[in-house]
């Protein structure tokens, strides 16, 4: 699984990034500081299944807090986009490939309003139009794919009877296009009702529509909510789009709070509302933590955590599950409960011993139930927050 950081330069892509990495990157307020990709790890938020079974865990990535487990994820910061990219315009055909990397896109706007759809300095920017051109560029990249060599492909499938789906999913399987994915389309789309050689240029758009938001669904992070026109123009992206998952947030104050709970100036645990100050501070950090302080009270958070929470499990839908053993909980090195796995809905305790070690699935026998010590089958599909013990004939 892997997590893009996408947008237009300038909008505060790379300080998201950095706030939850903490990875060493470029940040400056000017037009394409990313040229590369950064790759770094971030955590998201899991309810440890450890207090069900009345211990501690000690994990061996990330770490537990008062029962809430900070389990590692990838992300992908990609060069900005701009209006043209999937004609190669900025750096567009660098960022699309890249993109293509992801399994979900967290779209970072500037919700301030103080740069334009290059990333250039302005004031009184509409947001809504980032929203627009970001959907419409990875739209028409899509449908350049779908289109190429089209007409031939199109008359070879009816001639040859070939199912629909065959046909997209060779076309677009550079972006992972599914069975499923088709079949769902063409049923929300009814075009299972007409031969592929009929349809449109607007039915070819609307297909490339669709087959992204299955591939490349997106989550919008109003970014530069301290701002002093963010909150107008958050309500103004809301009121636009009113079915699409919109989370105010604020990577400056955020990569704040990081960087001084790291140096202990604070104890600060991501996603929460509050943090206490450790040390004395000077005047010039009381008044910047102050700010923040006064910013968590209006939102809740700084966002930036739930954003990432909400991509991985509302938008992919992933679930966490722990190994365990009902006997032994501990590791070979007595830790307890040391590692939690990020597994995609449906998966089974086949697929799940399959991720833990192919000699499991090789040699796979049954798995238990940790809670509830109860048998279950190679495809019995499991639950967030399961604890299982895979039996092997390996063991």
């Amino acid at each position: 699984m892997l997590i893009g950081i996408v947008g237009k330069p300038s909008c505060g892509k790379s300080t998201f990034f950095k706030a939850v990495t903490l990875a060493d990157v470029a940040i400056a307020s000017y037009s394409f500081t990313t040229i590369k990709p950064n790759r770094g790890v971030g955590y998201v938020r899991v309810k440890c299944s450890d207090r069900d079974l009345g211990v501690q865990c000690n994990p061996r990535f990330g770490y537990c807090k008062d029962g809430t487990r900070y389990v590692p994820v990838e992300l992908l910061d990609v060069a900005g986009l701009v209006p043209g990219a999937h004609e190669g315009k900025g750096l567009g055909n660098q960022f699309l490939n890249d993109l293509n990397q992801a399994d979900v896109l967290v779209h970072i706007v500037d919700a301030s309003g103080m740069t334009n759809e290059r990333g250039e300095a302005t004031t009184g920017y509409d947001p809504v139009n980032d929203v627009r051109f970001l959907e419409e560029e990875i739209d028409l990249w899509y449908l350049g794919i779908l289109k190429k060599g089209w007409d031939k492909l199109a008359r070879t499938a009816v001639q040859t009877k070939e199912k629909t789906e065959a046909t997209l999913v060779k076309q677009m399987g550079a972006f992972r296009v599914t069975d499923e994915h088709v079949k769902d389309v063409m049923h929300k789309t009814r075009l299972h009702e007409k031969t592929i050689d009929k349809w449109t240029e607007e039915e070819l758009k609307t297909v490339a529509t669709e087959l992204r938001k299955k591939t490349k669904p997106i989550l919008i992070a109003a970014n530069k909510m301290d701002m002093p026109d963010s909150e107008k123009n958050l309500e103004r992206l809301r009121d636009a789009f009113p079915s699409y998952t919109i989370i105010a947030c604020a990577a400056d104050a955020e990569l704040a709070l990081r960087e001084a709970a790291k140096r202990e100036l604070v104890e600060y645990h991501p996603g929460e509302g509050k943090f206490e100050t450790k040390k004395q501070l000077n005047t010039k950090q009381k008044e910047a933590l102050d700010k923040i302080q006064s910013l968590l009270a209006r939102f809740g958070s700084t966002g930036v955590q739930d954003v990432l929470d909400r991509a991985v499990f509302d938008f992919l839908k992933y679930i966490a599950i722990f190994p365990g053993g009902i006997g032994k909980l501990e590791d070979s090195e007595g830790r307890v409960m040391p590692d939690c796995f990020l597994m995609p809905p449906g998966t089974t305790a086949y697929d799940f011993a399959a991720r833990i070690h192919t000699d499991f699935a090789k040699n796979f026998l049954y798995a238990m139930d940790v809670r509830t010590r109860q048998r279950i089958g190679r495809e019995h599909a499991l639950k967030h927050g399961d604890v299982v013990e895979i039996i092997s004939a390996a063991k």
